[in-house]
């Protein structure tokens, strides 16, 4: 069976370039890095849970977390300056190749109540953003062994110049993408 980097090279770069009339290869559009980020607001002060999350995104993703800190203080939000309140990690090349795999190919399948990506995810520079509620449809992780259930946020950053490209992109990868306005059967 093909991997989506292959079938990128091999079936996407042509496809692309008869749909957008484009000459060269390196002017098709490609997947340049994906970020995954969890916000931490409500576990702040629960530093084992913290360890948790941060374990769970390094078994998901194949690589260690960083944590980010708030760049300004906010008595609303009771957030001091420099204090944790993320956790990210940027992927790219094969950790990002075989992360894209395993989201299109066994995550977004374990969607409760899927009916495909909103278009409104892809942004107007072709970026799709993708906000999952629960981090329990990754392989990677037994909800037998899962305490505490959060959410992640993951953006996949194109070099894609306008939402179209980025739109053909993503779909030929095998996104289900819902095509305007008309959700899909993924049963």
């Amino acid at each position: 069976m093909m991997t989506i980097r292959e079938k990128y090279k091999t079936e996407i770069v042509d496809e692309m370039k008869k749909l957008f009339n484009l000459s060269n290869n390196l002017e098709v559009p490609k997947v340049e890095k994906i970020i995954v980020n969890i916000g931490i607001g409500k576990f702040i002060k629960d530093s084992v849970i913290v360890a948790d999350i941060f374990n769970s995104l390094k078994n998901i993703t194949g690589q260690k977390p960083v944590m980010t800190k708030s760049k300004k203080s906010i008595s609303g939000f009771k957030t001091r300056e420099g204090l944790e309140i993320g956790i990210k990690i940027t992927m790219r090349g094969k950790r990002m190749w075989n992360f894209l795999e395993k989201l299109v190919g066994a995550s977004i399948p374990r969607i409760r109540d899927f009916h495909g990506i909103k278009i409104k995810a892809v942004d107007g520079g072709g970026n799709l953003n993708l906000g999952i509620k629960e981090h329990l449809i990754f392989p990677e992780i037994s909800p037998e062994q899962v305490k505490n259930i959060f959410g992640l946020q993951v953006n996949i950053i194109t070099n894609a110049k306008n939402r179209e490209k980025g739109l053909a992109l993503f779909r030929l990868l095998g996104f289900p993408i819902e095509k305007e306005g008309i959700k899909l059967n993924t049963k």
